[in-house]
């Protein structure tokens, strides 16, 4: 799919069919918008390569998920009607975002392994991890010794993560969406693998009812046998989905 500038070349975005767009998908954390490309054929859409991945540079400063969503709050002036937003896990905690801070410009979402709140406190590092990074402050441990620990510590993204990226993974990981989604106005529909191990279905049942709580109107659908790369795993699945929002 060919490649768009957006933001005056600050972002840049896969666009497909050939009329105005009508849907904005978000991808998830270390993959690009050409995740989409068998959800989205068929439909008038961007998928946009986030800051920090594919073609669209990385931010100057750590931000987290509601930063990212106001790099993205000048794309909504592209559509002639409010968007689709279409989100897979960190694109998810973007969209919500978005949605939040722009209630009247945006349209349906459709949210897949997306780690909107926390199941489980987070933990604080070990008194021995937290020495160490201490002696490095003052130069005993060497910047090189605890890059290592750090490494060996880390998840496989933050692993795969360095400078600002990596600043921005441990502010995302630490961030949670329950003020955003009780603030929801327009229609969620969640849709889950059911075996996805990283962003467990029950993160999805908890939001779910906590927007249903507040008063927003939300779905969840659990798609049997699907990990937790749904765009690539069921893009038919993502495919129907955007079409029955789009037709109501």
């Amino acid at each position: 799919m060919p490649l768009r500038a957006l933001s005056d070349g600050a972002l840049f975005a896969e666009s497909y069919g050939e009329g105005p767009p009508r849907v904005l998908a978000l991808h998830g954390w270390g993959r690009r918008g050409n995740d989409f490309a068998r959800s989205l054929a068929g439909f008038d859409a961007l998928a946009v390569d986030l800051p920090g991945f594919g073609a669209t540079p990385a931010p100057s400063e750590p931000i987290g998920a509601r930063g990212y969503a106001d790099l993205l709050t000048p794309v909504l002036d592209i559509f002639d009607a409010p968007p689709v937003l279409l989100g897979h896990s960190f694109g998810g905690r973007i969209a919500v975002c978005l949605a939040a801070a722009n209630p009247s410009r945006v349209g349906p979402m459709v949210v897949t392994g997306t780690p909107l709140l926390r199941t489980a406190p987070s933990k604080k590092p070990s008194v021995g991890y937290r020495l160490i990074r201490s002696l490095n402050r003052v130069g005993i441990v060497s910047d090189g010794r605890m890059e290592e620990i750090r490494r060996a510590r880390g998840s496989p993204d933050y692993r795969a993560a360095a400078g600002v990226m990596r600043d921005i993974l441990v502010k995302v990981v630490n961030e949670t969406y329950e003020d955003e989604m009780g603030r929801l106005e327009t229609r969620v529909m969640l849709l889950w693998g059911g075996e996805d191990h990283e962003v467990p279905v029950e993160v999805a049942e908890k939001s779910l009812r906590l927007i249903r709580r507040s008063g927003g109107s939300a779905e969840l659908e659990v798609l049997p046998g699907v990990g937790h790369l749904v765009p690539t795993q069921a893009p038919d699945a993502i495919a129907r989905v955007l079409e029955e929002v789009m037709a109501r």
